[in-house]
């Protein structure tokens, strides 16, 4: 299972939310770049770049942070935060992205995600499925659906999605364990590449997570707050 550190993005610097509520928001680093190449340093190869702002606004804002992380590093860089249209797309891969991550789109507008699929590959296109109470969420968390997060699952492996980041957003940020009995549903049902977000909060928990099959884990807020250090990632397997 593949360890993937978050770096959530507001006006350039990281913070953390908690449930995705901006008001909650807390600053740990106002150099994301000396950040990323920490992550780096102790052996990681892959990172969650989220615009936290984009997201808000429904348009990327922080590409600049996105090109100076993936310039600095070697890290495969999955980017995601407001991406609406194509041109966004492209220069998201142009500055460096290796993979985006789209959620509101996604579910807004299935025939762009399906064009952005077809043109960039399953494989560089990740879907972001954010529930509440198993309901898909968008905008940044913002906008509440009236879809079932199975049901909009399986509707894109139907399409030829390989890879779905899946948060529970009641666990974002609350460092109480990730939503281990979901992501096992979700894992009996299809053959994605699924990779865990939100909750996670000690090494038993990524532990668990690759038992029951995750592709990958994003590690946010237990790295912050030195829950998980980045030593203890370099070493675990």
């Amino acid at each position: 299972m593949i360890i993937i550190p978050a770096i959530d993005i507001i006006e350039g610097k990281s913070v953390r939310l908690s449930k995705g509520d901006y008001s909650t928001q807390k600053i740990y680093s106002s150099n994301v770049v000396d950040l990323a190449k920490s992550f780096q340093d102790h052996g990681l190869t892959h990172l969650h770049l989220v615009d936290l702002d984009g997201a808000k606004s429904a348009k990327v804002v922080n590409y600049k942070s996105l090109e100076k992380i993936c310039n600095a590093t070697s890290l495969r860089v999955d980017f995601s935060g407001g991406l609406s249209s194509t041109d966004q797309v492209q220069r998201a891969f142009d500055c460096g992205a290796s993979q985006i991550s789209v959620g509101s789109i996604a579910y807004k507008d299935p025939d762009l995600f399906e064009k952005w699929l077809n043109q960039y590959g399953s494989d560089k296109v990740i879907l972001g499925a954010d529930s509440k109470d198993s309901m898909i969420k968008t905008r940044g968390w913002l906008d509440q659906s009236d879809t079932e997060i199975l049901s909009y699952l399986n509707q894109y492996i139907l399409k030829s999605v390989q890879y779905a980041i899946v948060t529970d957003i009641d666990k974002d940020g609350m460092l109480q364990g990730p939503s281990v009995s979901l992501y096992k549903q979700i894992l009996k049902q299809n053959k994605l590449k699924l990779i865990a977000s939100g909750g996670i909060s000690s090494l038993e928990d990524l532990q668990e997570l690759k038992q029951i099959g995750c592709y990958g884990a994003i590690v946010g807020k237990a790295i912050y707050e030195n829950k998980i250090s980045l030593k203890e990632l370099e070493n675990l397997w």
